[in-house]
């Protein structure tokens, strides 16, 4: 079943998240994953505020822990550890 790839971040340091964002997408992308929202317009209801939201979908909850655990994305994410705050979460979709 296909999962979704939930992050939701707030950036505090622009040049090193560029870094990240640009090495992420290949790396998403190699696994199957395509990006269905990037820090588009939000409604917050409840939790804590994050400026930007991400969603991708990939072809499974296996595959998107598979992209996370790759070392293109650890490469990537080693640019967004230190240059935000963030959530990540998949879950499975119906669809």
């Amino acid at each position: 079943m296909p999962a979704l790839w939930i992050a939701h971040v707030t950036v505090t340091d622009a040049d090193a998240y560029g870094k990240y964002a640009e090495l992420a997408g290949p790396a998403i992308a190699k696994h199957g994953g395509r990006f269905i929202a990037r820090g588009g317009r939000f409604v917050q209801l409840e939790g804590r505020e994050r400026p930007r939201n991400v969603v991708a979908k990939f072809p499974s909850v296996e595959a998107a822990e598979t992209c996370y655990h790759s070392p293109e994305y650890q490469e990537a994410l080693s640019h967004a550890r230190d240059a935000s705050e963030r959530e990540l979460l998949i879950v499975e979709t119906d669809e």
